[in-house]
């Protein structure tokens, strides 16, 4: 019988580390010097963390892995794998079980900077700024919330736990004058579950940070049209700058998810991050793809056309790979 166990152990454990998702066959480390070439000699696996499934990550992830495939011959492979998002993304990157992952700034400064969720400075460093992430705050219209403090005592969903979406939850509902964990009946859920809370009535109040047009927004603004709608939550900017500078002001336009009007929101930009050590080659090749393919990817959600190599460098103080930094100085990024 032990022969046996042993087998299906090993098995098992195999079967978890593929559902992981984590390093392949990539035992390169990037030492910080020497010439770069950008290009892929040895077939190479890599791990993609994105985010919840309805979410703009997912989609653009899985796009962005078909599109590295594509441009290397299938040498450089990319597996884009679900997660809870931001905060998770960047402590699995430092932990190797991916290599690459979607990020919120916000959370990525705070990363850094060892401040926020992480306990000390992590060691990841961009490919590039990409597109924005919109803070969509949406409530039952039958809830009686016109603004963020008339959450108080309201079942709200700030999002999947370790994510962005919980972060800016937090401290939107900070800056209203609300405990999140005592002034509100917090949900932390992915998604997909909060819009199904939403449609069922066993939530009154979601956020959302995501990129235009969210499928799971524009899913619940389709199912329930004048059941939902947008607060504004620009009062509560002022002092969300305090905290976090990434934070701007900005509009979802009415046709996003025919609202009738332009909502007025928060915004943080995105950045595509990876460990500090990877390899110099395989960044470069990630950040020439990215905007090399930026028209393919935008067919997969319209967030890409956010991406823009006016906007690449602007990482600060999240450092870039040297790797990315030559694929934006051959691409003409300012």
């Amino acid at each position: 019988m032990r022969p046996h166990l042993t087998i299906v152990g090993l098995l098992i454990v195999a079967m978890t580390g593929a559902a992981c998702g984590g390093q392949r066959n990539n035992n390169s480390r990037d030492t910080g010097s020497g010439e770069i070439s950008c290009e892929i000699a040895n077939d190479t696996r890599i791990g993609l963390a994105t985010g919840n499934t309805t979410g703009v990550y997912y989609a653009l992830g899985n796009a962005f892995a078909e599109q590295v495939a594509s441009k290397t011959g299938g040498k450089l492979r990319v597996t884009a794998a679900e997660t809870g998002a931001s905060v998770q993304n960047i402590e699995q990157l430092a932990a190797d079980r991916y290599q690459v992952a979607f990020s919120l700034f916000d959370t990525a400064t705070d990363a850094v900077n060892g401040k926020g969720s992480f306990t000390s400075p992590q060691k990841v460093q961009a490919l590039a700024r990409i597109y924005d992430n919109y803070t969509q705050v949406i409530v039952r219209a039958d809830a009686g919330i016109n603004s963020v403090a008339d959450m108080k005592g309201k079942r709200v969903s700030t999002g999947s736990p370790k994510s962005g979406t919980e972060v800016i939850a937090q401290r939107v509902l900070q800056a209203a004058g609300l405990n999140p964990d005592t002034d509100v009946q917090p949900q932390r859920l992915d998604l997909t579950k909060t819009v199904d809370g939403m449609k069922g009535g066993t939530i009154d109040a979601m956020f959302w940070s995501g990129g235009l047009p969210t499928p799971g927004v524009t899913d619940l603004f389709t199912t329930s049209a004048g059941k939902v709608k947008f607060i504004d939550i620009t009062p509560q900017l002022a002092k969300m700058v305090e905290v976090n500078p990434a934070y701007q002001r900005s509009e979802i336009p009415a046709d996003t998810y025919k609202t009738g009007a332009a909502v007025p929101t928060i915004v943080v930009p995105n950045v595509l991050l990876v460990r500090d050590d990877l390899d110099a080659n395989v960044a470069c090749v990630l950040t020439k793809t990215l905007f090399e393919t930026k028209g393919e990817l935008a067919k997969a959600n319209a967030a890409a056309n956010g991406i823009s190599l006016d906007t690449a460098r602007k990482t600060t103080p999240v450092p870039l790979h040297r790797g990315a930094e030559k694929a934006l100085t051959d691409l003409g990024a300012k």
